[in-house]
């Protein structure tokens, strides 16, 4: 892919940093790209690089807030051979819990780690699966009978499996093959999909300890990196030489993050917006570190080069609605809520409800007073009836006489309206 000359010159200063330490984190590799998660194929030029001067990128450190969450136990594997491995991967299984959480870090812990050639053996396997799934849902493609789901499934994998160089190679060899074969092959494929996404489940563990407390709960967090993960499996190609655990990271944490953007906060706010947002809480808290006191607006616009008011809008942004029914207090659940100290500054004063109530009974007194006739076409003009004031004409039809008429009558009821006894009731009220 073509490379942007800054983003070269970036690359340039990441495998510079990662020599001259001998290793470089995710964090640093944000620093120079915060938006990689975006550009997974930028991704792939900048771990090239790293590995052909042989650097390893690490994982951030784990975050203080995580040293209370369940910990995943080491699985065995170091001295194990990779059919113990594969035996121990075909016994995971889901089982119910009172605790879910802490029962499913519990079943994955036992889980073996597999090194990057046991790696590749899955993925080749997953490679021929495909290839002989493909064979076969090219012949039911043209068949009348066939499912428009075998259409779908067939585009899909006709797209994976057209990704590999040989590809005319193999299909040559894959037409040699019986169908029992066939069907042997796209089983062990689908199985090797599932053993290599069992065997990096306590990665995505790793990686979703980082961002607990950001609005998703820690099993939300470990679905949704799941869910990265898979898409991993689908797009790893091991011909690129790439371990898995490092390839996978990344699509890890872009569904995670892109997760939180959807759905952790009552408003989304989308993914750019979020990565920004937690660039500016780096600097904020890089500064604070450095300045010993909050940094001002100012200081931190000048740090990531924008604005100040953009800054300002990136904080406005940042902000979560807080529901009226929370607790004041969170040490206590008892405690009384917002919505009860909150005065409502639309809402009319117990006192202005009881003068208006007064108003009401005196209106229809005066009313009262008037023919039936009269006091119809006073409701009418004046809305008091529905709120809707009416004109001359429409209560003209309604009354099937002309607008002139209900004009006289109006006048006739404004005028006894007006008589001292009965206006004396309402004056005290224009006051």
């Amino acid at each position: 892919m073509a490379v942007k000359p800054d983003d070269k010159d970036k690359v340039r200063q990441i495998v510079a940093k990662a020599t001259k330490q001998g290793y470089i984190t995710q964090d640093e590799i944000l620093e120079f790209f915060p938006e990689i998660e975006e550009d997974l194929q930028l991704l792939e030029v900048i771990v090239t690089a790293l590995q052909d001067v042989q650097i390893e990128i690490i994982e951030e450190p784990r975050d203080e807030d995580c040293e209370n969450f369940p910990t995943v136990r080491t699985g065995k594997g170091t001295n194990m051979t990779f059919e113990e491995k594969i035996k121990i991967l075909r016994q995971i299984r889901p089982h119910l819990s009172t605790e879910p959480l802490r029962a499913y870090l519990h079943e994955i812990g036992k889980v073996p780690l597999l090194n990057a050639e046991e790696e590749v053996i899955l993925a080749k396997r997953i490679e021929d699966g495909d290839k002989a799934l493909f064979k076969l849902l090219s012949e039911l493609k043209d068949r009348d009978d066939v499912d428009r789901i075998y259409k779908v499934a067939y585009e899909h994998v006709k797209k994976r499996v057209f990704r590999h160089p040989d590809i005319d190679e193999a299909r040559k060899r894959i037409a040699e093959k019986d169908r029992k074969f066939l069907n042997k092959e796209i089983k062990d494929g689908l199985e090797a999909r599932t053993l290599l996404i069992n065997a990096n489940l306590r990665l995505v563990v790793s990686i979703a300890k980082n961002y607990i407390n950001r609005e998703l709960s820690m099993l939300d967090l470990i679905q949704e990196g799941n869910l990265g993960l898979m898409r991993a499996v689908d797009k790893f190609e091991y011909r690129k030489g790439f371990k898995f655990s490092t390839y996978a990271t990344w699509w890890i944490r872009q569904a995670i993050t892109r997760a939180i953007a959807d759905q952790g906060r009552t408003i989304r706010v989308p993914v750019h917006m979020i990565e920004t947002i937690n660039k500016l809480s780096r600097v904020s808290s890089a500064l604070n570190n450095e300045l010993g006191r909050k940094p001002t607006h100012q200081e931190i616009a000048e740090r990531m080069g924008i604005t100040e008011e953009k800054v300002r809008e990136i904080i406005k942004i940042a902000q979560k609605p807080q529901s009226l029914e929370s607790a004041i207090s969170s040490d206590d659940p008892d405690s009384c809520s917002l919505s009860e100290i909150i005065s409502d500054e639309l809402s009319a004063s117990p006192q202005e409800m009881a003068t208006w109530s007064y108003l009401k009974k005196q209106i229809n007194l005066v009313l009262n007073s008037l023919s039936d006739r009269e006091r119809k076409v006073i409701e009418l003009r004046f809305g008091l009836r529905d709120g809707v004031a009416r004109t001359l004409e429409e209560v003209g039809r309604e009354f099937k006489v002309t607008r002139e008429r209900i004009r006289q009558i109006e006048a006739k009821a404004l005028r006894r309206m007006r008589s001292e006894e009965l206006a004396q009731a309402l004056r005290d009220y224009l006051d």
